[in-house]
């Protein structure tokens, strides 16, 4: 099989809100049976068929790169997790929609990951603080994902999107609001479905149609690390990314 071009895609959020069983829904379409702790980073792939159905159609690897949500208050924590958001293509930003923490320290994900997070790890940067200008320049494409949707009280539902709404006018970014084990919410077709194949297609135009010196072509590494679980078992798989999907591990003291 021939190499396909590729980009980079953070999905970043709080542990628990459900980035890993997000991501095995998005690559493998499958709903994830028994979801695990990650701490460092896991990466998994999906095919993106670039402005499907035009003259313009183009397949291309979408990695999507899930890091490992714990907050802690070690400053190394940070600076690991740094190692993950060198030339980045695009970020999609999870929340669990009954938690409304998890919501609030999405400021701090996308500040940290944009190298614009000047506070201490595990600092909420709510709303009431937060400053729309720290991202006036921003060039990353961002999607909003709310997981847990089916979880939210019918009468809470318009209290918990009012709030998401305004989650994505401050992002600038399309909102989508699912329940990770029914893969129906990203049915093709959907309205979620669309504005996931919209956001994809963004990155790769930003990736490789755009002059942005902040898109600049870079080279993945041959190798991946990750721990999956709390116990800290993992296995180690030496393959290039793209070709298959890659696992090393990383411990974290």
């Amino acid at each position: 099989m021939a190499s396909l071009d590729r980009v980079k895609v953070l999905v970043l959020g709080d542990s628990g809100v459900g980035k890993s069983s997000l991501v095995h829904l998005l690559c493998q379409n499958q709903v994830l049976g028994n979801p695990s702790w990650t701490v460092g980073c896991s990466v998994d792939v999906r095919v993106q068929d670039y402005k499907e159905g035009t003259p313009e159609e183009k397949t291309y690897y979408i990695e999507l790169w899930d890091v490992g949500g714990s907050v802690g208050s070690a400053s190394s924590i940070k600076s690991v997790r740094a190692v993950f958001y060198n030339s980045v293509n695009g970020i999609i930003l999870v929340h669990d929609l009954t938690n409304k923490k998890s919501n609030q320290n999405l400021y701090r994900w996308s500040l940290e990951a944009l190298n614009k997070d000047s506070s201490p790890t595990g600092v909420i940067v709510s709303n009431g603080d937060y400053d729309r200008e720290q991202f006036a320049e921003n060039s990353v494409p961002l999607l909003l994902i709310g997981t847990k949707f089916d979880q939210i009280p019918e009468n809470k539902r318009n209290e918990v999107l009012t709030r998401t709404a305004f989650l994505s006018e401050d992002f600038n970014a399309e909102e989508i609001n699912l329940d990770c084990t029914n893969p129906r919410y990203l049915a093709a077709g959907t309205s979620n479905a669309v504005k996931l194949s919209r956001f994809f297609d963004k990155v790769i135009e930003k990736r490789y149609f755009t002059r942005d010196p902040s898109q600049v072509s870079f080279a993945f590494p041959a190798f991946i690390c990750i721990i999956r679980n709390k116990n800290n078992k993992s296995q180690c798989h030496y393959d290039n990314i793209g070709e298959s999907t890659s696992h090393s591990k990383i411990r974290i003291q």
